[in-house]
C-alpha cells in the first residue's frame, strides 16, 4: 500500500536540487562509494551487484578488494581461485567473466580500467549498464546509468505509470539522459536516482510519504495500477541453477580434481538433471575435465 501523499505540484519531475539534497542526507555508506576507491574496485562491485542484494555483496567485495586490489592481482590468482572466492553470490559465470576482464585490462590497458563507454563495452562480461556505471561512478562521466531501480523511478515520476515497460536500452538511456543536469553533478544525480529507487520508490510498498520529489506524475494521477501481467516468482529450489551450485560446492571444497562419483553424490534426486547441469558447467568453462577423467574448477585441472 502507498503511503500518504504530497500536495499536488505542477513542478517538473526529478528536480536535481530536491533529489541531491535527499541523497546527501539518506545515501547509504557503501564502501565502493568511498573516496579513493579505484575504478577496478568499482567495476568489481558492479559485477557482483548484478541480480544480487547489497547485503550479500558487501562482505565478499571487502575481502575481494583487500586480496586482489588490481586487475593484475586478480588475473594472477587464476580463474579457479576467483570462482572459489565468488562463493555463494550466484550466477558464477560473472566470476569467470570478471577474471577474463582482469586479464584483458592487465594485458591491454596497462592495468587501468578504461574510462570511456565504447572501450569498456569491449571487455568480457561488460554490458551497457556496467560500462556506463563505471564511466559515471569511477570517472565522473555524465552518461545515463539505467538499472531496474532507475527505470521504475522514471516510469512513475515522469511517465505516470506504476511499472516500466520491457527494457529497451536505447530508449531508456535517452529518457534518463534527458534528466541529467548539465553540469558536474550529473554523476551524483545518477547515483541519487538509483538510490531513490532502491530505498523509497521500491517495486513493492513504495514509501511515497517520504519521497523528496515534489512532482511525481504517478502520484498526481492517483497511483493508477499496473496493467502489465503479474510477474512469475523465480524459484530456485530444484532448478538447474541449484544443481550447478551443488556441483560447484563440491569442487570449491576440494583440494584437487574430484571423481565423477564424488560429483554424483551432490545431487541424487535426478541423475539426468545432474548430468545436464554438469555439461552446462563444462560448456560455460567453469569446470574442466582432466585427461584422467577427473573434474576441477577452471584452470585447476
Amino acid at each position: 500500500m502507498v503511503d500518504i501523499v504530497h500536495p499536488r505540484s505542477a513542478g517538473r519531475a526529478l528536480e536535481a536540487a530536491e533529489l541531491l539534497a535527499w541523497f546527501d542526507e539518506h545515501a547509504r555508506e557503501l564502501p565502493w562509494r568511498a573516496p579513493g576507491v579505484s575504478a577496478w574496485q568499482i567495476l568489481v562491485s558492479e559485477f557482483m551487484l548484478q541480480q544480487t542484494p547489497v547485503a550479500r555483496v558487501l562482505p565478499i567485495w571487502l575481502d575481494w578488494v583487500a586480496r586482489w586490489p588490481t586487475p593484475s592481482a586478480t588475473a594472477a590468482a587464476g580463474p579457479g581461485e576467483v570462482l572459489r572466492a565468488w562463493g555463494k553470490l550466484g550466477y558464477p559465470r560473472r566470476a569467470k567473466w570478471l577474471h577474463d576482464c582482469a586479464v584483458r585490462i592487465a594485458a591491454e590497458h596497462d592495468d587501468t580500467v578504461p574510462d570511456d563507454v565504447e572501450t569498456l563495452l569491449g571487455l568480457p562480461g561488460v554490458g551497457s549498464y556496467t560500462a556506463r556505471a563505471v564511466a559515471c561512478f569511477a570517472y565522473r562521466r555524465p552518461v545515463p546509468v539505467v538499472d531496474t531501480n532507475v527505470r521504475r523511478v522514471v516510469a512513475r515520476a515522469v511517465d505516470g505509470v506504476a511499472e516500466p515497460g520491457s527494457p529497451a536500452p536505447v530508449r531508456d538511456e535517452a529518457a534518463v539522459a534527458a534528466l541529467l543536469p548539465a553540469d558536474d553533478v550529473a554523476p551524483r544525480f545518477s547515483a541519487a536516482l538509483m538510490e531513490l529507487g532502491a530505498l523509497v520508490c521500491t517495486a513493492r510498498a513504495p514509501r511515497c510519504g517520504v519521497c523528496p520529489l515534489s512532482s511525481c506524475r504517478w502520484r498526481e494521477a492517483g497511483y493508477p495500477a499496473s496493467t502489465a501481467p503479474a510477474r512469475r516468482t523465480q524459484r530456485y529450489a530444484g532448478t538447474d541453477r541449484q544443481v550447478r551450485g551443488r556441483l560447484l560446492d563440491v569442487l570449491r571444497a576440494a583440494t584437487g580434481p574430484v571423481t565423477r562419483g564424488q560429483l554424483d553424490l551432490a545431487w541424487t534426486t535426478d541423475p539426468a538433471q545432474r548430468d545436464r547441469a554438469l555439461d552446462s558447467l563444462l560448456v560455460d568453462g567453469l569446470v574442466e575435465q582432466t585427461g584422467a577423467g577427473l573434474f576441477a574448477l577452471c584452470g585447476e585441472g
